[in-house]
């Protein structure tokens, strides 16, 4: 079955000679990663991640398309050339795929933290007390790696998000493993339980960004680059209204600022 394509194309954009401009396909994640993006119930591609390269096709005058498929394959349709573009992308992933294969990353558009939430109660005990942590499928924990070979934690396998922050609440694993803005975004906008698990920046977790990649077309790769930094604040603007970097470097990682107030009130109450 082929993968649904989907996203603005920009009709009568024409060339010189009259053709039809070419069509540039962006491969992008099938999987709910809010705020970043996700697939809406009409099947649109949606988030900061549309909205950043959607302002970017219009001011470079590009038609684009928007190809959702499973993470684990974006990688090897990015290789064999049935998208041009791949986000987010980053050059430590997957890359016994990628070496040698001369892939050009763009600028980081967005820095992101991988981290464990934990119960409130919890917060800022030693990495000792996980003794079993939540992972998604697909997920692999490397700040972690080494004492889940030395059977001093144990992964405990969720199927999504959902049922990860499940197993946490409900006392199955004693953290859950995750992108901490999502994690985060989920549980006040989705789940409704601002607070119930927060990130606890005592305990390992791995930085990054994102980034846009190509193998086919560098020169477009640095034409976003000039893009991102040309419209600087534009970009930011879309930041924050996405929270996407929110409380990037704070134990309250992802929260609104009315959410981290409340929150700080609770704790100076429980800590007179």
């Amino acid at each position: 079955m082929k993968p649904r394509v989907f996203g603005w194309l920009a009709a009568g954009l024409l060339s010189a000679n009259g053709a039809l401009a070419q069509t540039y396909v962006i491969g992008v994640e099938k999987q709910s990663f809010q705020p970043h993006y996700w697939i809406s119930e009409q099947g649109e591609y949606q988030g900061f991640a549309r909205d950043l390269l959607d302002l970017f096709a219009r001011d470079a005058g590009l038609d684009i398309q928007y190809q959702a498929l499973p993470v684990n394959q974006l990688t090897q349709h990015l290789l064999n050339g049935s998208i041009d573009f791949k986000y987010p992308d980053n050059a430590n992933w997957a890359g016994d795929l990628k070496e040698g294969k001369g892939i050009v990353y763009s600028s980081p558009v967005v820095q992101y933290v991988d981290g464990v939430l934990v119960a409130p109660k919890h917060q800022g005990k030693s990495v000792e007390q996980l003794q079993r942590l939540a992972v998604v499928e697909g997920w692999t924990p490397w700040s972690y790696q080494d004492r889940i070979d030395a059977g001093q934690t144990q992964v405990v396998r969720s199927g999504d998000l959902g049922q990860m922050i499940k197993q946490a609440m409900k006392q199955q694993a004693d953290g859950a493993y995750y992108n901490v803005v999502v994690a985060t975004y989920y549980l006040d906008n989705i789940r409704a339980r601002p607070g119930a698990l927060v990130f606890d920046p005592d305990l390992p977790h791995t930085r990054g960004t994102f980034n846009l990649s190509s193998l086919r077309y560098p020169e477009l790769i640095a034409r976003f680059d000039r893009f991102l930094s040309e419209h600087r604040q534009e970009v930011d603007a879309l930041k924050a209204r996405y929270q996407v970097e929110s409380n990037l470097d704070s134990e309250y990682l992802g929260m609104e600022q009315w959410k981290v107030d409340f929150l700080k009130r609770q704790k100076e109450k429980a800590n007179p």
